[in-house]
């Protein structure tokens, strides 16, 4: 807070348990309406071992991808909605089989791959669940950080401008919906991240893992 002296306040949880992520919308609501949330906490594929957490998760699925999910779900609509992607996300599995890798030989690399394209395909459909909601993905770059490593070749200062850019401008190329973005830039994705159908079922694979429904027209009239 010494940091940030304007702050209203700081919203504290552990990603990795799903007790702590439901506390932490709870924190958000008490708050009021957010004019934008950034999903950014990740695991990176160097750090995704498989490290199940206290609820039987795979770590990188549950920092990565159960947490944007839940707090979206949890979360008071805010006005524009980011998640970080990764040009990883293109390599990702698209079968949603084993999700949490507990019948497959674990591949850290390969789970962060799958995470980010769930990632991206969760803000598509947000897009397309909640109109009066700006919701877009990005990919920040891969720069030289602890979750890139030293070799990365992208540029750091960089990394962060997209997330702002789409969180707070009204330039009219940032006030869009359901789109994937390289430096302020659309630009293409996985095939799967734009498929309605995939989209779909993400959601209903999300609910199992952690008991929530996402709320939504879309959702709701499938009945």
């Amino acid at each position: 807070m010494t940091r940030v002296p304007t702050a209203l306040g700081v919203l504290t949880g552990d990603f990795s348990k799903i007790a702590d992520i439901r506390d932490v919308a709870v924190q958000a609501n008490r708050l009021g309406t957010f004019d934008a949330v950034i999903h950014n906490a990740g695991v990176g594929f160097q750090e995704a071992s498989l490290g199940n957490t206290v609820d039987g998760h795979s770590l990188v699925l549950s920092v990565n991808v159960l947490a944007p999910y839940l707090l979206t779900a949890l979360m008071t609509p805010p006005k524009r909605l980011v998640y970080l992607g990764s040009g990883l996300h293109r390599s990702g599995d698209d079968g949603l089989h084993d999700v949490d890798w507990t019948s497959r030989p674990w591949n850290g690399f390969q789970a962060h791959n799958d995470s980010k394209l769930f990632d991206v395909a969760l803000a598509l459909a947000i897009a397309r669940l909640r109109p009066a909601t700006l919701s877009n993905a990005l990919e920040p770059g891969w720069v030289a950080m602890r979750m890139g490593g030293a070799g990365a070749p992208d540029d750091w200062n960089l990394a962060h401008v997209t997330q702002a850019w789409l969180a707070v401008t009204d330039d009219p190329e940032a006030t869009v919906s359901g789109r994937y973005f390289f430096h302020q830039r659309d630009t293409e994705s996985h095939a799967a991240a734009l498929d309605a159908a995939f989209q779909d079922h993400l959601l209903e694979c999300l609910p199992r893992l952690t008991g929530v429904t996402m709320p939504g027209p879309a959702l709701a009239s499938r009945g």
